[in-house]
């Protein structure tokens, strides 16, 4: 077993006491020699719901079988996984984000309950990632993130397509220009198998940033859900989490603000999802690193958006993995001067020592771009702010040409009279479509609006019409999309109390989101204003009665008295 570990379930071998424990372990197959050794959990996100997870019960057995061999005693336990693919557009939505915690509090359940030394979890649809990261960080054991990889992309008449494709199917098909068949053509081409949604999308942006923090293994954030790579990626985590106990490296010692730097760094230069901000800010409250909204715009005015990934470019994860993958993106990074290389990682090893090894991208490849011509020059997420949202609110700008936009708001309590309204072609060029009332405690839920959005492209108005919500986009989503508006419309943020009409100017150079509506008239229509009723039942209805700002990470392990 190398060196003499100080573990906790020690106790189960040291201590008369504890033979009833033991008896309920050897029923599973436990040892006398076996309760000798760590006790290292294996957090497995299985599930037949979504592809993004169908393949994780075999990654599981690898990673089990990495950990027994590299001296501990493994056990797999499970946790559940929504696909937001699939609950897009409907009420599912609204359990999207909420998953995540409900995923983050059941693994430090069984961690803590089960006086585990360490464990790995392995995640792979778009919350699994963040709540897997939550976890880890509140159970404060040595552990190694794992993801299940990315899956390929889907073809039709000679040209890559994903999911993506199919929602902005809908909307080419509500606007007449592709019939019926072509649209199911694209529906039964779009997923191919195994693994989490293929282009820069939520998935793969919390993926990437999980690597670039060092909190997964060297390459395998990038590496295909269906490879022999990705099996190698669990066994190697199940010793990585050995060595990590042996050598007394917990979370909080990978996971400081410098690493969560580097991780807004990779998601600036591969033009990640939105939905990092969400869940970079809902990790470092976790783990107790300083790190606030704020911080996005600083690493934003420093890092070039490089990438030509989907949804704005041309390329998926795939494609990067057969160009050098990630590790080869912060090589680039690195040498640039961009990455901080003395932070410490799940290998033992430093950011440097680590890149040090890692391949160099491909000289033929065209999904990254020289530093002497990016995509863009500066990163493509933006926080705005101003009197529509005092506390921030977040735009993916990449491809988009519009740097700002002037027009009346087209005002909809829910996505579903959105979603009316934009079908039967009452939005027009130069509007303002306000979603309100789907924040975090509005929704509940904060559902992502990808419908809407796809519906707006595919009818040609991506970006002749602005969209603002307080709820969330789909890393899918590109246009002209301002979200995460904070405070939400169900605490009285001035999102509330805009009317039909109001003028409303998005404006990402001088990151501004500003209504023409004066601080006097706000706070007039403020009066005359009633918060809706609060969800109360079941799982939402908690949800919406403890989580915290969107601007705070929508967190739901306190609560602030900024949100009642």
């Amino acid at each position: 077993m190398g060196k003499d570990l100080r573990i906790k379930s020690q106790v189960f071998s040291d201590d008369t006491m504890r033979a009833p424990n033991r008896a309920m372990l050897r029923a599973v197959g436990v040892t006398d020699d076996d309760f000798k050794k760590p006790m290292v959990g294996i957090a497995s996100t299985w599930s037949e719901v979504t592809p993004c997870n169908i393949h994780i019960d075999d990654l599981a057995v690898s990673a089990k079988k990495g950990a027994q061999e590299a001296g501990s005693t493994p056990l797999i336990f499970n946790t559940i996984t929504v696909s937001d693919g699939i609950s897009m557009g409907t009420q599912g939505m609204r359990y999207s984000l909420p998953s995540r915690d409900l995923i983050a509090d059941s693994i430090e359940t069984v961690v803590g309950a089960e006086n585990l030394d360490g464990f790995v979890s392995i995640g792979a649809c778009d919350k699994n990632i963040p709540g897997c990261m939550i976890a880890i960080a509140n159970a404060d054991v040595p552990a190694v993130f794992v993801y299940g990889g990315t899956i390929a992309p889907g073809s039709y008449k000679g040209k890559d397509i994903d999911i993506v494709s199919v929602f902005e199917g809908v909307g080419k098909h509500n606007n007449g220009d592709i019939s019926d068949e072509e649209l199911k053509n694209i529906e039964c081409n779009a997923c191919p198998g195994a693994g989490a949604c293929g282009g820069m999308y939520t998935a793969n942006t919390m993926a990437s940033a999980v690597e670039a923090m060092g909190m997964s293994l060297p390459g395998s954030s990038s590496n295909p859900a269906e490879s022999d790579a990705k099996a190698e990626d669990c066994a190697a985590a199940g010793e990585a989490v050995y060595n990590l106990l042996e050598q007394g490296i917990y979370p909080k010692d990978i996971m400081t603000k410098e690493a969560f730097e580097n991780a807004m760094t990779v998601v600036m230069a591969l033009g990640g999802s939105t939905n990092a901000i969400l869940h970079l800010l809902g990790m470092a409250h976790a783990v107790g690193a300083d790190v606030t909204i704020d911080d996005f715009n600083r690493m934003q005015q420093q890092v070039p958006h490089l990438a030509d990934l989907k949804p704005s470019g041309q390329y998926v994860m795939q494609d990067l993995h057969y160009a050098g993958g990630v590790q080869a993106v912060m090589k680039l990074l690195y040498d640039a001067g961009y990455l901080h290389g003395d932070c410490l990682t799940v290998t033992g090893k430093t950011i440097a020592e680590n890149l040090a090894d890692a391949p160099s991208l491909s000289e033929d490849q065209e999904i990254i771009a020289p530093f002497d011509h990016p995509k863009r020059a500066d990163g493509p997420l933006i926080v705005l702010k101003g009197n529509l949202a005092p506390r921030g609110a977040v735009a993916k700008v990449s491809g988009v040409k519009v740097a700002r936009h002037t027009g009346p708001a087209r005002v909809f309590d829910s996505e579903q009279e959105a979603i009316d309204a934009i079908r039967q072609n009452k939005v027009q060029e130069g509007d303002v479509v306000v979603i309100r009332y789907v924040g975090p405690k509005g929704g509940p839920g904060m559902p992502e609006m990808l419908s809407v959005s796809s519906l707006l492209v595919g009818k040609g108005l991506g970006e002749k019409v602005a969209l603002l919500t307080d709820g969330r986009f789909s890393g899918g989503t590109h246009g002209l999309v301002v979200g995460h508006i904070a405070p939400e419309a169900q605490t009285g943020g001035p999102i509330a109390l805009l009317h039909e009409g109001d003028n409303v100017t998005i404006d990402s150079d001088k990151k501004e989101i500003v209504a023409e509506v004066s601080d006097d008239e706000f706070a007039e229509r403020k009066k005359a204003w009633t918060a809706p009723p609060l969800y109360k039942k079941g799982v939402l209805g908690k949800y919406a009665h403890n989580v915290s700002c969107s601007s705070q990470g929508a967190v739901t392990d306190y609560k602030n008295s900024e949100d009642d």
